[in-house]
């Protein structure tokens, strides 16, 4: 898919754009490709730019999760944005299935996280911990099949592998993480970042933006997600 494809709403401001999965969000270590860079590129040759591109990182996705993100296209819209997350201002939605069913049809989950850096992996640990984040996030069950969980989750805050730390603590890992679930098949993870709200940072509108996973994939299309997701969007 060409990076043109992947923008699904622009303006002098912003830029909402679909991560495909296993494309990390920004540099790292690995030296493959990555969103920020692949839009800077894109934007540089589109508007025939001279000098280097501004585009703001307000939020991040975990390389294996795809979906629905925004960056910000000038330094004021990326404070505005920043500040905004930091009030709680953006609602983050994710979908993904579960190999497992939870026990509570709905829950709270709170734990506090801690990451090593050098290993890239995040375990839960004690409050008092030195560096230490709290992490907390909703979840709904929306249909079951078999030992599959098509789930919905919304994020308070914005931890680093947070969602698949969390659902593994209740042995119900994101079906596909070959990270935290023992024994995972190895399909793409299946989580998604399906819908994403907040106010814009100059013309105060509230957005909406909604993309659905890949739906043909195993074990999404195990579900009807247009019918159960649907509810979760207005």
């Amino acid at each position: 898919m060409e990076t043109k494809d992947l923008i699904i709403y622009e303006d002098n401001h912003i830029m909402v754009v679909v991560k495909p999965q296993n494309i990390p969000t920004q540099e790292d270590s690995s030296g493959d490709e990555d969103m920020l860079t692949m839009l800077k590129n894109y934007i540089k040759v589109r508007d025939n730019k001279p000098n280097n591109v501004y585009l703001g990182l307000v939020h991040r996705l975990d390389r294996p999760t795809g979906g629905v993100m925004v960056f910000a296209k000038t330094s004021k819209a990326a404070s505005r944005l920043s500040e905004q997350m930091k009030e709680g201002g953006f609602e983050k939605r994710y979908v993904a299935v579960l190999n497992g069913i939870p026990k509570d049809k709905r829950g709270k989950l709170v734990h506090h996280l801690k990451k090593d850096e050098y290993n890239n992996v995040v375990s839960i640990v004690p409050s008092l911990t030195t560096g230490a984040k709290r992490a907390e996030l909703d979840y709904e069950i929306l249909d079951t099949k078999d030992n599959l969980a098509l789930a919905t989750i919304l994020l308070y805050t914005g931890r680093g592998h947070q969602i698949r730390v969390q659902m593994n603590a209740i042995n119900c890992p994101v079906y596909g993480d070959q990270k935290y679930g023992v024994g995972q098949m190895k399909n793409n993870l299946a989580l998604w970042a399906y819908n994403l709200k907040f106010e814009h940072p100059t013309t105060k509108e509230r957005m909406n933006f909604i993309v659905m996973p890949p739906k043909e994939e195993y074990p999404f299309s195990e579900f009807d997600l247009d019918r159960f997701l649907s509810i979760h969007v207005e």
